[in-house]
């Protein structure tokens, strides 16, 4: 990123530009010999107290003490979407995922929803907000703290960054209030019929001599599809063990629900879940028999999740990773799942055992 004009760095940003993506410049350490910067883009969340904030696509926070900002100015916008990937804001991703796994218990407060399903996963029970809550800040949390200690669970908060419209400012203001951030992930979209085809090429090559028989028959013909979970599938899927009752509830939430499963001997060797929702299929709780893997299960599964959805009208993907789950990445990144925004598990205190998810 160039800084310079006519031979000279400038800081070009002020307090009134808090909200907006900048780019900035820094010394690293005033004692060190000059020359030795370090570059910082993302959105500039606050500037108080001689101290600039700046919160990056990764939900990072940087601070910087505005005496060692040797240039800065505001930037455009996150870049477009790579091309041929669906066109999706923020929050009409966040609105369609909330869909499609859908809490038992919800209340409104302004523009959050409380959400809450006897500790099953993170994304049930925590709070998603989308704008003002209707109160100052800190008289919302402790209306959101006091709401979860109501039903034995810890308070959080999933909060979105690295996007337009996402809420950079609300993570930084809950870094400031000691709010611990627990789990990261990614979001990630993909144009639906790409994923068919990536996934169905992905498992006819895994089936070796196969392949030809693969491809002739399609990767659905090993994959049962059932609108019901039941326990053979539960048995796989290793967050539904010793979990509520409330498991049964939120797998089986949404406007159209497909769980795949392939057979095994004893457990599913693998197991799956889409949910259509209009033009989105959301994919989620795909897990292979450790001793099957590396045989194409997985994109069996997703292959024939997506021609499911595909058939229900569906033409867009997503689907939520957290960002330290290497392989899963990895794999959708290969079938044309591209990253659109991350979002952060904010929580309150402690209190364990915590959700997964």
């Amino acid at each position: 990123m160039e800084f310079t004009m006519s031979g000279r760095h400038e800081v070009r940003i002020t307090t009134d530009d808090v909200g907006k993506r900048v780019s900035v410049r820094s010394l690293t350490d005033p004692g060190e010999r000059a020359g030795r910067f370090t570059d910082t883009v993302g959105v500039l969340t606050s500037w108080t107290r001689g101290v600039v904030q700046i919160t990056r696509r990764d939900g990072e926070t940087v601070r910087i003490p505005a005496t060692r900002l040797v240039a800065a100015k505001v930037v455009p916008p996150t870049p477009a979407r790579r091309r041929g990937l669906p066109a999706a804001g923020y929050r009409e991703l966040a609105l369609v995922a909330a869909r499609g796994w859908p809490a038992v218990e919800s209340e409104r407060l302004g523009d959050w929803t409380l959400r809450a399903s006897g500790g099953f996963t993170r994304r049930a029970n925590s709070v998603l907000p989308l704008g003002d809550p209707g109160l100052p800040l800190d008289a919302a949390l402790e209306h959101v703290t006091a709401w979860y200690a109501r039903r034995g669970l810890p308070a959080y908060l999933q909060v979105a960054t690295g996007a337009e419209g996402t809420d950079e400012a609300l993570a930084a203001a809950l870094d400031e209030r000691g709010w611990g951030r627990e789990v990261s992930a990614e979001v990630r979209i993909a144009g639906l019929a790409p994923v068919a085809d990536a996934a169905q090429e992905m498992h006819a090559a895994h089936a070796g001599t196969a392949a030809g028989h693969a491809a002739a028959q399609g990767p659905e013909a090993a994959v049962v599809l059932s609108r019901t979970v039941d326990a053979g599938w539960l048995a796989r899927y290793r967050r539904s063990r010793e979990a509520p009752p409330e498991v049964t509830s939120v797998l089986g939430g949404g406007p159209s629900v497909w769980f795949a499963t392939v057979p095994g001997e004893g457990e599913p060797a693998a197991v799956g879940r889409c949910v259509v929702d209009g033009r989105w299929a959301g994919f989620a709780a795909v897990e292979v028999d450790p001793a099957r893997r590396r045989e194409g299960l997985a994109t069996a599964v997703m292959a024939a999740l997506a021609r499911r959805a595909l058939a229900e009208g569906a033409s867009a993907a997503y689907l939520q990773v957290e960002s330290d789950n290497g392989p899963a990445l990895a794999l959708y990144e290969r079938l044309g799942f591209a990253a659109h925004h991350r979002y952060h598990h904010y929580r309150h205190g402690h209190h364990d055992p915590a959700p997964q998810g």
